[in-house]
């Protein structure tokens, strides 16, 4: 019976162990040589509001500036809701606890540590216009992240149209950009539940004949719910806007070359996967659009936790100029080897991989 005993605890902790190995903490790396990447940061809104929390959000973008050349990071983009916000003066204290100018304030800071460093490009979500939730138009985005604000981002400007305040932002904007591969990209910005203006100048602009060889990124805060369905209809207080449906039918379906669109906006408390949506359709052209959604704002507690538990995507562009490996990753997490075991997320719908034409 010893022996039996014995043995099976030996077998025991030899199984532990092999558990424990196969848990072990993997930093991210690129899997394959030559390849580069772009993050993609969720809504910052629940980072800001709260001050505890602005430091996650300092934290996610030191660590994007110290990975940009282990990573091969060549671009970073934002799904907008930049803050919880615009124009509050007396927080209330319990939801929120920072006025509106020190959570500007705080996610213009968090992205700075990129300034000069490598290109941002940020969408602008409900929150960031109006009082507290787009009541109006009017929008600080400008104010915090104006067009010269990091001279990389700068450089690939190329088409800017007028806010709803008649003003050339970058909540409207065209962005050419070349991948280390020469494959070309137009990234195109637009404001939240643009409005119909908005998807007549873009549809202008993806149809320019000098953009006929690019892959076309579109970047908006609104796209689509966690079914994967492009979002109908919501209840705002604005007289004109499109939605997900109305943006991909009147821009993204009738183009040639749009075949990416990233969006944030949606979740539920600490249910990840009510943050995240994927789909692919065909455009005009005959080409796949990969569609995402990626958002994380209430996890790590609920609307009033830590912000987002500090998860980012990585997409990292293979040589073969097609594929894409999607990885969801937390620096939060992986910065101590106490909590590295739960720096990574594997479930089929935050690890994956997909083509573009």
């Amino acid at each position: 019976m010893k022996i039996k005993f014995f043995v099976s605890l030996f077998l025991g902790i030899l199984f532990s162990l092999g558990v424990v190995a196969q848990k072990k903490y993997i930093a991210p790396a690129l899997s394959t040589p030559g390849s580069w990447s772009m993050i993609l940061v969720p809504d910052p809104q629940s980072y800001v509001k709260f001050e505890r929390n602005q430091p996650i959000l300092e934290l996610m973008t030191s660590w994007i500036k110290e990975n940009i050349e282990p990573l091969n990071i060549k671009l970073v983009l934002c799904t907008g809701d930049l803050v919880e916000q615009n124009e509050m003066i007396n927080p209330e204290g319990t939801k929120v606890n920072q006025p509106s100018k020190l959570q500007w304030e705080s996610v213009s800071r968090s992205f700075s540590k990129l300034d000069g460093r490598v290109p941002f490009i940020t969408a602008a979500g409900n929150h960031d216009y109006g009082y507290a939730n787009i009541s109006s138009r009017n929008t600080n985005f400008n104010k915090y992240f104006p067009i010269d604000k990091n001279f990389q981002t700068q450089k690939l400007v190329r088409e800017v149209a007028q806010n709803a305040e008649k003003i050339p932002t970058l909540e409207n904007a065209s962005f050419d950009f070349t991948s280390p591969h020469g494959v070309k990209f137009l990234i195109i910005t637009l404001e939240f539940a643009p409005r119909d203006t908005i998807l007549a100048w873009a549809k202008e602009v993806v149809n320019l004949p000098k953009y006929n060889q690019h892959k076309v990124i579109v970047l908006t805060h609104s796209y689509m719910n966690a079914k994967n369905e492009h979002m109908v209809k919501e209840n705002y207080g604005i007289a004109e806007g499109n939605y997900g449906a109305a943006i991909y039918q009147k821009l993204v379906q009738p183009s040639k070359n749009i075949q990416l669109v990233f969006a944030g906006h949606i979740g539920a408390p600490d249910n990840p996967k009510a943050h995240v949506a994927f789909r692919t359709d065909t455009n005009a052209g005959g080409k796949k659009v990969q569609q995402m959604v990626f958002n994380a704002q209430a996890l790590g507690g609920g609307w009033y936790g830590n912000g987002g538990d500090g998860w980012l995507r990585i997409l990292e562009f293979l040589p073969d100029g097609k594929t894409v490996k999607v990885k969801t990753f937390s620096p939060f997490f992986g910065i101590s080897p106490t909590t590295q075991q739960f720096a990574w997320r594997t479930e089929t719908h935050d690890e994956f991989t997909f083509k573009l034409d």
